[in-house]
């Protein structure tokens, strides 16, 4: 089962990363240029967009910028907190609110309906918690898809303000970040595992010294051995933090599996997890399985908007990919997670991957793909599961040579002799 909006989230969370990734030199600089943006993407349907910053010394928010086909708010405008308790106790929440426009001055600009995200950090005041800056828009409908992206534009700008305030810090902390790969490379298991018939090999390529790529092997009590977990995870954030959340989620999987639970379980804990552990770097994708030892060599799965793993299978030599049972990781509490299953014949080949691997582009810009991947796996099938990765590995590197934009690469092959 395929659900469609992790994929958009996914999408979504790129261009958004994209936006916020020029060269700023201050926070408003930023917003304002992130605001314009999004404004301009015709498939929001937003007609107008401002930032608003916090003045804690006197509990109000003051307009710092304004973008769109609506009449102007006198420049400088403020209104206080006290106005919107409502607004404000939902936003520290969920960070994202909808709501019909109350404010007079505001709805003589022509703002009937607005949506507003919380960002940057969190100031305590006397009369309570608020974000440093609210970004809202207006359309005089709110399409559903655009609300729920403001969840992901929120934590991306977040993530954004927080990078550009530590680059001055960055030299300071190199010898940390040596540390923190090493830390990281003692994460990853050996590459080579066999678990009864089947055969596995994993490999990590960080782009970086430090990345959100992660992978492991999970057996469930030192005492039992009728089944393996394959994890396979991807932080959406960069460099240090994307690095302490694998760190999180791999010491989180190996105290879930030391109790067996339901991969149902294990992926809604997970997510909560993630969800209250990661104010701002929430998104995690994941994709977790367990091979058995069951006589029809079942294997069941949980996909939280992972790039979709192919299964090659031998006896009709046709790839098939294992779409998304459920949302992002740390999106929101208490999403529910769907198990899915497949049967692992002899020969059959089942390939995890991260989006280094097909979204790698050659200088053209062009897309290394899903299909290239699939015709590799259909072409090496028959080698061991370290050789299929080579040849991937080898591929995607001739096919990104002299380009600029890379990432974190990391593939796991099962093959079942």
């Amino acid at each position: 089962m395929e659900f469609n909006y992790s994929s958009n989230q996914r999408e979504i969370y790129k261009l958004v990363e994209k936006l916020t990734t020029k060269k700023f030199k201050s926070e408003l600089e930023l917003l304002i240029s992130l605001v314009r943006d999004l404004v301009s993407q015709p498939e929001f349907e937003i007609i107008g967009g401002r930032v608003w910053q916090l003045k804690s010394n006197e509990l109000v928010y003051e307009l710092k910028y304004q973008y769109g086909s609506i009449s102007t708010i006198p420049a400088g405008y403020k209104f206080p907190v006290s106005d919107h308790p409502d607004i404000f106790a939902k936003l520290l929440k969920e960070r994202t609110a909808l709501s019909v426009e109350t404010d007079e001055m505001l709805k003589k600009s022509g703002i009937t309906l607005y949506s507003v995200a919380g960002v940057g950090e969190i100031i305590r005041t006397k009369e309570g918690k608020f974000y440093e800056y609210l970004l809202g828009f207006n359309a005089p409908q709110i399409l559903q898809s655009f609300y729920e992206t403001l969840n992901v534009i929120s934590s991306v700008a977040t993530v954004a303000l927080r990078n550009l305030a530590t680059t001055a810090e960055k030299q300071r902390i190199t010898q940390d970040i040596s540390k923190a790969s090493e830390i990281q490379r003692n994460l990853f298991p050996d590459h080579i595992y066999k678990f009864f018939d089947y055969n596995i090999f994993g490999v990590c390529i960080p782009d970086e010294a430090v990345g959100g790529d992660y992978f492991d092997y999970l057996l469930p009590q030192h005492d039992e051995d009728d089944n393996l977990g394959i994890v396979i995870s991807d932080a959406a954030s960069k460099g240090l933090s994307a690095a302490i959340q694998a760190l999180f989620v791999s010491g989180a999987l190996k105290m879930a599996k030391r109790f067996s639970p339901k991969i149902s379980y294990l992926m809604k804990g997970l997510n909560n997890l993630i969800y209250e552990t990661f104010p701002f770097e929430r998104f995690v994708t994941l994709f977790y399985c367990e091979l058995t030892m069951s006589s029809n060599h079942l294997v069941l799965y949980a996909n939280a908007g992972h790039c979709p793993p192919v299964l090659y299978k031998k006896n009709i030599d046709k790839t098939i990919f294992l779409k998304s049972t459920g949302g992002l990781l740390g999106l929101m509490e208490n999403q529910k997670f769907l198990v899915e299953n497949f049967q692992m014949d002899v020969g059959d080949v089942l390939v995890l991957y991260t989006d280094g691997i097909t979204e790698g582009r050659n200088k053209e810009g062009i897309l290394f793909g899903e299909d290239r991947l699939c015709q590799i796996i259909r072409k090496y099938h028959k080698e061991t599961p370290k050789m299929i990765a080579g040849h991937i590995l080898d591929e995607i590197q001739k096919f990104v040579a002299d380009s600029d934009l890379t990432d974190d690469k990391t593939l796991v092959i099962v093959k079942r002799e």
